[in-house]
């Protein structure tokens, strides 16, 4: 099926989108999320996140946290990055190992920001954000988010936006050490590749109708998110800036398609 477009505002997010999302909006839009149109709830979310402004440093919990919590899993997430100005940058991990107690008074000194690791992005890296990584997105980026279908954020710092902080929540499951480098790749823009293989889902760059890439993987759902040319998705034409969502491989067609994503969730 062709999934629904929702866009989302955002007070970090951008008054011009590009033009397959209908360009100059009437407000800020962050997000634009792929749903059905009703009665499924996927394992997976795939979503655009358009930055104009840092958005917030924060953490999500792993299945075990948010279960405690009432949630049905936690959040894994990662970052393939569509486009990126000079000098973006993407926020993951601290600098150094710290303490809990450390970690908190960071925050309330305001020197947060100087204790994550700022890292400098271009278009085809793939960062993948395991539960309790603390991270944020700068400005001036444009990525493509597959994450865990779940809606849970704790923020630890924002910028003195008037929105809710979750400090405790946040510093007890924050992994409070630098990232895992181990968890970034830099594709090859026409190469078929294999991107993430997490335990909860993986992410394909598929180039042309390269098929063989996702012919042994078990699956519980598939998402298919042409970058250029299209896909058909049982029957449905998939477009650029569009997602569809099917239960097979088999279900995706590639004879159209020039650069596409797969994500799929494990069983």
């Amino acid at each position: 099926m062709k999934l629904k477009q929702k866009k989302v505002p955002k007070p970090w997010g951008q008054l011009s989108l590009p033009q397959i999302f209908g360009g100059k909006q009437k407000e800020k839009i962050g997000e634009i999320w792929f749903t059905p149109e009703k009665g499924i709830t996927p394992t997976l979310l795939v979503k655009y996140i358009f930055t104009g402004e840092k958005l917030s440093i924060q953490v999500h919990p792993n299945d075990r946290q948010a279960r405690r919590q009432g949630f049905p899993r936690g959040k894994d997430e990662c970052w393939y990055i569509v486009d990126a100005e000079p000098g973006a940058v993407l926020g993951i991990g601290l600098t150094k190992e710290v303490s809990a107690t450390k970690l908190h008074a960071a925050v309330v000194c305001d020197q947060i920001e100087q204790l994550v690791e700022w890292k400098p992005v271009k278009r085809g890296d793939l960062y993948y954000i395991p539960a309790g990584t603390i991270h944020a997105i700068g400005p001036g980026i444009q990525l493509i988010e597959v994450q865990q279908n779940v809606d849970i954020t704790y923020r630890l710092y924002d910028y003195g936006r008037p929105r809710e902080l979750h400090l405790d929540d946040a510093i007890s499951i924050a992994t409070t050490a630098p990232y895992n480098m181990k968890n970034h790749l830099e594709a090859v823009p026409d190469q078929s590749v294999k991107l993430l293989d997490g335990p909860h889902f993986r992410l394909f760059q598929v180039i042309a109708d390269d098929h063989d890439m996702l012919r042994d993987t078990i699956a519980g759902e598939w998402h298919a998110i042409p970058l250029e040319g299209e896909v058909t998705v049982r029957g449905k034409v998939i477009r650029a800036g569009e997602c569809g969502l099917c239960a097979k491989a088999s279900d995706i067609d590639l004879s159209a398609n020039i650069k596409s994503l797969i994500a799929c969730s494990m069983k």
